[in-house]
């Protein structure tokens, strides 16, 4: 099966089930993930998307790698969102292969609205937003509005 094709039967998937409001995935440590529904939704033109990561992630000193990344319905990067909040080490870092320090449990991720490098506004419609950390994988679906 090509990429692409693949890429659309995991898109189709994730829209087609039924998701319910607090989806949470064991991590291969045994800790608990929960990617949250992004707000406001829909949005135009910033949105904010909260995840959580259990304490149990954190034991003996392990670092969770983390990534979010925002597709468009052909499966196309669209945009990495950046960590936010105050108090957060790594606030503004892009959540691309990032590594978790302990501490925080609660995170929030923003995403301007703007495709991947460049000014431009992400055009109306419906995107997918894909948590994964630990190799483990969630997605929610987000509609830009304008």
């Amino acid at each position: 099966m090509q990429r692409s094709a693949l890429a659309w039967l995991v898109i189709g998937l994730t829209l087609a089930t039924p998701q319910q409001a607090k989806t949470q995935n064991t991590t291969p440590r045994g800790g608990q993930v929960e990617l949250q529904q992004n707000y406001p939704n829909p949005f135009n033109p910033t949105t904010t998307i909260p995840f959580r990561l259990s304490a149990d992630l954190f034991v003996s000193g392990h670092r969770p790698v983390v990534s979010l990344r925002i597709y468009n319905i052909l499966a196309q990067l669209v945009a990495v969102p950046t960590l936010q909040g105050s108090g957060q080490p790594l606030n503004g870092v892009q959540l691309d292969c990032v590594e978790q320090s302990g501490g925080f449990c609660t995170f929030s991720a923003y995403w301007d609205g703007n495709y991947l490098g460049t000014g431009r506004e992400a055009a109306s419609g419906i995107y997918v937003y894909q948590l994964i950390v630990d190799g483990v994988r969630q997605s929610k679906k987000m509609i830009v509005m304008k």
